[in-house]
């Protein structure tokens, strides 16, 4: 009766990088630095034959790393490390600024429908006729107003002058050598 760890390990490291992409050329540097995570983290949580297509990083980190290009990888690394099963999964301990803004926008893009839908139902159920009477005078006074902005750039743009003699003007004379 073998029963299978449900329980996930979970552990914290900071990865020295500088003593591995030293050792291969200038512009393999972040590959081979995201290549020394993977055996580091295959090592010391014990993947199976240090198998680093079970250890999976995060797409933040990741970028992280390439950030900077490929020639000026970070020199160390603080991340935290999660086992479930034979995966490893690799992220950051703490984000930095540009993750976090990264991850809310990301949030923000693909969570957005669900929250409209929510939020519209209620609203309508809680609106008296009232309130419905009075946005729709605002909607229509928005409209009037944006109409009048529209006439008003167009007879802006009917008055902008125009160079007549844009026909006239003399060709560039070129020289030939053989003239000379």
């Amino acid at each position: 009766m073998t029963e299978t760890k449900t329980s996930s390990i979970e552990r914290e490291y900071v990865i020295p990088l500088r003593k591995e992409w030293t050792k291969v050329s200038g512009y393999k540097r972040t590959a081979k630095s995201v290549k020394a995570i993977k055996e580091f983290i295959a090592k010391h949580m014990k993947v199976t034959n240090r198998d680093v297509d079970k250890v999976k990083l995060d797409f933040y980190l990741n970028n992280e790393i390439w950030y900077r290009g490929s020639r000026n990888a970070p020199a160390k690394v603080k991340v935290k490390a999660i086992k479930t099963g034979e995966i490893v999964r690799v992220t950051f301990v703490q984000d930095p600024e540009r993750i976090k803004f990264a991850r809310e926008r990301h949030a923000r893009k693909h969570f957005k429908v669900d929250k409209k839908v929510t939020v519209s139902g209620k609203k309508e159920e809680s609106k008296t006729e009232e309130q419905k009477k009075s946005e729709s005078e605002k909607e229509q006074s928005v409209a009037i107003a944006n109409e009048k902005i529209a006439k008003q750039k167009a007879k802006e743009m009917s008055h902008v002058p125009k160079d007549w003699n844009a026909h006239k003007k003399e060709p560039i004379q070129r020289r030939s050598i053989a003239s000379d």
